[in-house]
């Protein structure tokens, strides 16, 4: 298939905010496919390359400045030949060599297949493909069910993957993608709750409530000797960690997939910040926080209710668990409190029956804080006046719509320290997409933590919300903007 059709169809679908008409569009071209063209085009419509990050930023598209070729003969197979060589040079004179291999990719591209490249090589495809869009569209070309499609992602890590065993083999495709230990599965996310009362009441009393704590994200899979360490966003860390990786080995069990927190604490046993438990990986000080059991010895345990996956979490890890009391009917409130007072920022409440599904589909587990929290996109900055006179300061933030769009819903400047203000003075640039010279519009790449007292109707901003007295908490580097928290999520609060 011609590169140009993919093109195409990434125009018609930017150009409409359907869903529905979306999904058609998508789903028409994957039909069209030839099975080994599915994956590279399925993760460029997505939004980005089937490589991933191939090292050309801004700085490098904007060296580009040969003439367009006229008319359309890249394939899709010759493109995503080049990414992968981009991807894969290294070495003495690598620079020079991956310079060539994108200009000449670019010299055989038509203007708006070049239009394309550069928005897909900076993280800037936004043409609503994303993430949850493409899952609906492969199962529509398909014809199979949505709930295969999404347990198969799960479970394979990978969409691109999955969609090839759809569109190739169907349902039976899809089931025969099984929990592989040493492959990571999307994790399970916890949905906001307005308050603990308000979580006991939607889930009732047969739940777990557990701490919730400031710590990174991980999944530990032990095969053996074999250890591997993931990131939330599926990033093997297993080398960065190595006291999580004779942990790991200690275990007394042959295999199992671990899902919980990394945590550093203080001499005092407090949490540190979380910056500081990212950056102190690797010196010894992170220390597992365990809070499910995925696999053990064989059995894959995530459609088995919690209850089942807690006792199985017992026999790996009983001592590393997460605090939290089963059933606390009175005593809830007494755990939030608890959780409070050692440092951590809340408690988890967590039905006992909910099996384990990616994303935050449902809201079976639900995170209670004592001020509402949100992960927020960055979408531009404002040059500061007054005390902040040169730096980037009022940032702009945006909420994912149903197309997993960021949406502005507000604006703040509140909580940031002079050293965050530097980093997003010396950062911002590189990311920057425009200016009209007092705003600096920026790529949407960076997730921010925004605390705030609730949220008001707006006209002001296209959200049809704003935010009140937000303040910013920390960024997120360890979580992708798919994960940002949406516009719904945020509505919830006028209630």
């Amino acid at each position: 298939m011609l590169f140009a059709e993919v093109v195409a169809v990434s125009a018609t679908v930017g150009a409409t905010r359907s869903r529905k008409t979306k999904i058609e569009a998508l789903a028409g071209h994957l039909r069209r496919l030839p099975p080994d063209e599915v994956e590279p085009v399925v993760a460029w419509l997505a939004g980005e390359p089937r490589q991933g990050r191939i090292g050309t930023g801004w700085r490098t598209m904007s060296n580009l400045d040969g003439a367009a070729a006229p008319v359309a003969s890249l394939t899709v197979t010759a493109v995503d030949e080049a990414l992968t060589a981009l991807a894969t040079t290294a070495g003495t004179g690598s620079v020079r060599r991956r310079a060539d291999t994108l200009g000449r990719l670019f010299a055989a591209a038509t203007a708006d297949e070049q239009a394309f490249l550069r928005r897909l090589l900076t993280g800037e495809i936004r043409q609503g493909a994303l993430e949850g869009i493409m899952v609906d569209a492969v199962a529509t070309a398909a014809g199979v069910p949505l709930a295969a499609v999404r347990r198969a992602f799960m479970l394979s890590g990978g969409l691109p993957a999955t969609a090839t065993a759809a569109l190739d083999g169907g349902t039976a495709a899809l089931a025969a993608i099984g929990l592989q230990v040493g492959r990571g599965v999307r994790p399970m996310l916890a949905a906001p709750a307005d308050s603990l009362d308000a979580a006991l009441a939607e889930l009732g009393t047969d739940v777990i409530v557990e701490f919730k704590l400031d710590g990174a994200r991980i999944q530990v899979h032990k095969d053996g000797d074999d250890v591997a360490v993931f990131t939330r966003s599926l990033r093997d860390i297993t080398a960065g960690v190595p006291e999580l990786t004779a942990w790991a080995r200690a275990r007394p069990v042959r295999a199992t997939v671990l899902d919980g927190e990394s945590l550093a604490l203080t001499d005092d046993g407090r949490p540190r910040p979380f910056q500081e438990s990212v950056s102190l990986a690797g010196v010894g000080l992170q220390r597992p926080h365990l809070f499910d059991c995925l696999h053990l010895d064989g059995q894959d345990l995530i459609d088995r209710p919690l209850t089942e996956r807690l006792a199985a979490l017992d026999e790996v890890a009983a001592a590393d668990r997460i605090p939290g009391v089963v059933r606390p009917d009175l005593a809830a409130a007494a755990v939030l409190d608890n959780a409070l007072e050692r440092g951590h920022e809340g408690v988890i409440v967590k039905a006992l029956d909910s099996p384990y599904a990616a994303g935050r589909r449902g809201r079976s587990w639900q995170k209670v804080k004592p001020v509402h929290t949100y992960d927020l996109v960055v979408l531009a900055a404002e040059w500061g006046f007054g005390r902040r006179t040169g730096w980037l300061s009022n940032i702009h933030l945006g909420a994912l719509d149903a197309d997993g769009q960021p949406v502005m819903v507000g604006k703040t400047f509140k909580g940031m320290t002079d050293e965050l203000l530097a980093w997003q003075t010396a950062t911002f640039p590189a990311l920057q997409t425009g200016t009209d010279g007092h705003v600096v519009y920026i790529r949407p790449e960076l997730v921010v933590e925004i605390a705030l007292d609730g949220v008001q109707r707006s006209v002001r901003y296209p959200g049809g919300i704003a935010l009140r007295f937000a303040r910013v908490l920390r960024y997120r580097p360890d979580k992708a903007v798919a994960e940002a928290d949406g516009l719904d999520a945020l509505r919830a609060l006028l209630r």
